[in-house]
């Protein structure tokens, strides 16, 4: 029944708030990741990208003024990553806040002594389990319009979303159910351990935030799997099909087209 009703909604949606063709055409033509989908594809993410904007208040802050296009920008990269999971898996949270560039959140952090200390680092996102998503528009510009393999800001936080889901943010997304908890457990940790011993022996494979949790090991695989895909399955091949299931997509394959 519940699905239903969704499914009437999500229709009632698309049919007064559809995105301009103008806009999606630019949006296909200017975002890299959006290049090569299959017919099929770019229909399903034109949707899910109209359902995720008319779902999410997106707000610029510091005088940045969010534009539809700025907007559908955020939307149809973040719509990318969840194109073949459930429409409902960024249910939960409903704003989206953008800042013009790196912003800061003051944090308390205890060293190994046991003394805290406050931080505020730059940051270029951040995500809140049941709160908001919080974006840099410069770091949305400069990973959408030109390929930095391993580094995509939206692909990072909206992962993050996506991994806590199952209650916890932990590299443990809910998963499909085809698939076993017990391979993804073993099979990232063992991914993790071994990043961390090649960046203690000077290896730069992987972005070295990836070994900071195992969390940030789930998010920045994600955006190696979608911008970097052959990188991936060179240094983590096993990592990279448990990804192609989960996402059940194969960026590695439309890329080669």
């Amino acid at each position: 029944m519940f699905s239903r009703i969704r499914r009437y909604r999500s229709l009632q949606t698309l049919r007064k708030h559809a995105l301009p063709d103008h806009l999606w055409r630019k949006l296909r033509r200017d975002l890299y990741l959006l290049h090569n989908l299959t017919v099929r594809q770019a229909v399903r993410l034109r949707e899910r990208t109209t359902l995720l904007l008319h779902d999410k208040a997106i707000h610029g802050v510091q005088g940045l003024s969010m534009s539809l296009e700025m907007k559908a920008v955020i939307g149809a990269q973040a719509s990318l990553l969840a194109l073949e999971l459930d429409e409902s898996c960024y249910d939960g949270w409903k704003e989206l806040i953008v800042y013009p560039g790196a912003f800061k959140v003051r944090r308390t952090v205890t060293d190994e002594f046991g003394i805290a200390h406050e931080q505020a680092p730059p940051l270029s996102g951040e995500s809140w389990a049941n709160g908001p998503l919080v974006l840099s528009w410069e770091d949305v510009q400069r990973d959408s319009y030109q390929r930095h393999p391993g580094s995509h800001v939206i692909l990072h936080e909206f992962a993050h979303k996506l991994d806590a889901l199952n209650g916890r943010v932990n590299g443990m997304p809910p998963l499909h159910p085809d698939m076993s908890i017990e391979e993804w457990s073993s099979t990232l940790s063992q991914a993790y351990e071994h990043l961390q011993r090649r960046l203690e022996h000077g290896h730069k494979c992987i972005n070295p935030y990836a070994a900071t949790n195992p969390a940030e090991f789930f998010a920045v695989l994600s955006e190696y799997f979608f911008t970097a895909p052959a990188t991936l399955k060179r240094h983590c091949e096993h990592v990279y099909v448990l990804l192609r299931r989960y996402y059940r997509q194969d960026p590695f394959k439309r890329l080669e087209h």
